[in-house]
């Protein structure tokens, strides 16, 4: 019997084996299925048929604000921290599930890269965090300049042979990059 290399069994199908249907649009069932289901998936904020990533970041938005109740900002950016290797653990997994390298469902990503933006920007009032808001969807929805250049770097290109851990690294990176540009602006915005 021969061994199956280290990356077999989570970075593609045995040879010879059926592909995987994709699941374009989960459902509540495969949500709860596994935990990193959950994550990835915001908790359910990715569900929607519509802007799922808008309503992924308006639940990243509500979560800080109560985060924000019980906890410091210290504690925040240690949840921050955390949600980082547990979101490339979610993504992935939830991706491989899925079936496709970057479904628009999964929303760990945007929550994670906005909860990095207002914990940066705290404290500022409503309309600042708007304005925060605003910029972090345009950076994640255009894609202008390096978050372009991010969403690429770990676009697969071969369906049938995806590197899930690279792809739930690049559903991460490019939000990140987007949290990046949008802190700048402001950063800019408040130096004028």
């Amino acid at each position: 019997m021969q061994a199956a290399s280290p990356s077999s069994s989570s970075d593609a199908p045995p040879s010879g084996a059926m592909p995987q249907p994709s699941i374009r649009r989960p459902t509540l069932r495969f949500l709860f299925g596994h935990p990193a289901h959950a994550i990835a998936l915001g908790f359910g904020s990715g569900l929607p048929r519509f802007a799922p990533g808008t309503v992924g970041t308006l639940w990243a938005w509500v979560a800080f604000v109560v985060m924000q109740l019980w906890f410091t900002p210290a504690t925040i950016g240690w949840i921050i921290l955390a949600s980082l290797p547990i979101g490339w653990w979610a993504c992935t997994v939830t991706a491989r599930d899925m079936n496709i390298a970057d479904p628009g469902a999964i929303v760990w990503d945007e929550v994670v890269a906005f909860w990095i933006v207002l914990w940066l920007v705290t404290p500022a009032g409503l309309f600042a965090q708007a304005i925060a808001f605003g910029l972090f969807r345009f950076f994640d929805a255009a894609k202008p300049g390096p978050v372009a250049w991010a969403d690429a770097l770990f676009k697969q290109r071969d369906a049938t042979q995806v590197r899930w851990w690279r792809a739930g690294f690049g559903i991460i990176l490019d939000d990140l990059v987007a949290a990046f540009c949008t802190l700048l602006v402001i950063a800019l915005w408040r130096a004028w």
